[in-house]
This record gives structure tokens, C-alpha cells and sequence, in this order.
């Protein structure tokens, strides 16, 4: 698989992204308080974001204003990723998503990436994927790397996790500029490979609803590896667990230590953090 060339910059936040050891990466999203309400208590959001800087996890996503209240120590050793979209369940249509943010205010805030919601089938798709080029196209002219989440959701996807739906959703990430797509897990090591296996940049499976189970947890997780996926995005398996900080741990072991640090990940590997060397 070919590697995308990125510019000094964006490579340079790709590096705090991505493990440079495993070329993996975990990321933590907390911003499921603007579509469901609060994650927990502002303490207790505090520390859950303490316990994810300080267990593994590669990043933290949160929402721009969220970041007033969050400890600055976290982001030392964890990147940062502003989510630039967003809608609340109560509204009409809980699909849609609207523009929250600029590429340019992330920037502001000392973000590594920004993310970018997508529900592939909805009933919004077109107003949603404007956005997603306008992203790209800021974050190209900026240097910051994309994440874009793409899901098969609305009135007509009847199955989000069926392979073939899954692939063109992260293909479509792929053709409008994004540098990583988050979409959901099939349900198999061998059909979530060969969505990987179409796809030209890395792709992240979202965790969904907690498992409850770190075991079982762990299991999951190292069935998205063993698929070659780039690593996992888990959220309210991490906020919703009794011990956060254990559970931070568990899974970031099973991204980084899964195979040996040898075992090559598909898309943005390792090897793409040296790119500025050859531009």
C-alpha cells in the first residue's frame, strides 16, 4: 500500500498521533456531551481525562469548549483533537449534523487533528459531506490531520456494520481528503480486513456501546489489530467503566503491544512519520 505524502507540519502532528513504536493509535472521544448530555460530574470529567493522558491513550477528542476545563498536564504527552460538528438527540432529525467549529479555531487551541462526523445514508448527507471537503481543504492548507468518522446511518442503512457499506464509508473518507477514517467495526477479523484492504489511509474502528468487560474488551480490540485496522477510537467503554484509568490501560496494551512492536499497521504506519525526510 502506498503511503499519502503530508507536509512538514501535518506529519509533524500525525507523529504525536500515532505511536511511533506500534504505528497504532487509541483514541479516547469525550464529546458525546453535546449530543447526549454530561459524561460525568466536572471533577470526575477531570479525572477520566487525567486517567486517559496517563494510561497510554494516544488522544484525547473533545468539543472546543471543553477545553476551558481540562487540565493542561493532560496534553503533554497525549494529542489533542477538536470535533468540528455536532447535533443533539433531541433535535428533529438526530442524523444531521451541523458546523460547531472552524479548522482555524483548532488551530488556536494547540489542536493535533480535528475530527468530522458523517452519517453516510442520512437524510442530511449532502450538507454533511460539504463539510467534510471544506475540512479537508482547511486542514490541508493548515497542516492539521483529519479525522473523518463516517457511519452508515439513516432511513435506509438497515445494517451499519455490514462490510460493503463500511468499506465505501471509509473509502469516501479517503476520496474527500481525510488522513484517517473512523467507522464501525463489521464484527469479524476477516471482513474488517478486507475493508481495510480497500482503503488507501488508516482506518479506526469505533468502540460503541460499552462491552462491560475488559476482557472481553480486550478481545474485541485485538480483533480490530489483528485486521491490520490502524487502532480503535472507545469512548464510553472508557467513561463509563467503574476503573477508567485500568481500563485506559487494558486497551491501550491491546493496540500497542498486540503482535510486537515489528507487526506493520496498515495505512498511516510508522514508516509515514519519516515522510518530511523525503518531501
Amino acid at each position: 500500500m502506498e503511503m499519502a505524502q503530508h507536509s512538514l507540519g501535518k506529519s509533524l502532528r500525525l507523529s504525536r498521533l500515532i505511536n511511533p513504536v506500534s504505528g497504532r493509535t487509541f483514541v479516547v472521544p469525550l464529546d458525546h456531551s453535546v449530543a447526549d448530555g454530561p459524561v460525568a460530574p466536572v471533577a470526575a470529567f477531570r479525572k477520566i481525562a487525567l486517567a486517559i493522558s496517563g494510561n497510554g491513550a494516544d488522544a484525547l477528542l473533545v468539543h472546543k469548549g471543553r477545553m476551558r476545563f481540562l487540565p493542561r498536564e493532560v496534553f503533554r504527552d497525549t494529542a489533542l483533537v477538536i470535533h468540528l460538528n455536532g447535533i443533539t438527540r433531541h433535535a428533529p432529525d438526530a442524523n444531521a449534523k451541523v458546523r460547531l467549529a472552524e479548522v482555524e479555531e483548532a488551530l488556536e487551541l494547540g489542536a493535533d487533528a480535528v475530527s468530522i462526523h458523517i452519517n453516510m445514508g442520512s437524510d442530511t448527507e449532502a450538507g454533511q459531506l460539504t463539510d467534510l471537503a471544506r475540512a479537508a481543504e482547511g486542514c490541508a492548507r493548515w497542516g492539521l490531520p483529519l479525522l473523518a468518522m463516517v457511519y452508515p446511518r439513516g432511513p435506509r442503512v438497515t445494517d451499519p456494520t455490514d462490510p460493503g457499506l463500511v468499506a465505501h464509508a471509509a473509502n469516501l473518507a479517503a476520496d474527500l481528503g481525510a488522513d484517517i477514517a473512523k467507522v464501525p467495526y463489521t464484527g469479524s477479523v476477516d471482513t474488517m480486513a478486507d475493508v481495510v484492504a480497500s482503503c488507501p489511509i488508516g482506518i479506526i474502528t469505533a468502540g460503541g456501546a460499552p462491552l462491560g468487560d475488559d476482557e472481553r474488551l480486550a478481545k474485541v480490540v485485538g480483533d480490530v489489530v489483528a485486521s491490520g485496522a490502524l487502532g480503535v477510537a472507545m469512548g464510553r467503554n472508557v467513561f463509563e467503566s467503574a476503573q477508567p484509568a485500568r481500563t485506559v490501560r487494558r486497551i491501550s496494551d491491546a493496540v500497542h503491544l498486540a503482535g510486537g512492536p515489528d507487526l506493520p499497521a496498515s495505512g498511516l504506519s510508522a514508516p509515514l512519520l519519516t515522510a518530511p525526510a523525503r518531501l
